[in-house]
């Protein structure tokens, strides 16, 4: 058997793991999650979806923006970047749970 209390984590796990932690407002340092003040899975999809609506409404109204010349192209460019990756995630995430919906009614009863 392998002994894993010498793995330790660098700094991009570190890192990684402290950006999740604010995704749910609680900090990393070890301390209990409050079940009572958590967030369900829905409410985290739904918020998680209003934000990418959000965001994909933002980068078209600065591209439309920069169409009429009231926006300059960095902020164009780096508004349809952050569309395109909202877009790419949400496809992600909706393709995971069409999968792991599949899975749940391929179970046995």
């Amino acid at each position: 058997m392998s002994d894993f209390t010498s793995i330790q984590p660098n700094a991009a796990i570190r890192a990684a793991y402290g950006a999740s932690s604010e995704l749910t407002g609680k900090k990393a340092a070890g301390s209990q999650l409050d079940p009572a003040g958590a967030q369900d899975f829905g409410q985290m999809i739904r918020n998680a979806a209003a934000d990418a609506v959000t965001t994909v409404r933002e980068g078209d109204a600065t591209a439309a923006a920069g169409l009429t010349g009231k926006a300059g192209l960095q902020q164009v460019v780096e508004a349809t970047m952050a569309m395109e990756s909202t877009v790419k995630v949400s496809i992600a995430v909706r393709d995971k749970l069409v999968e792991a919906y599949q899975e749940v009614l391929r179970m046995p009863l």
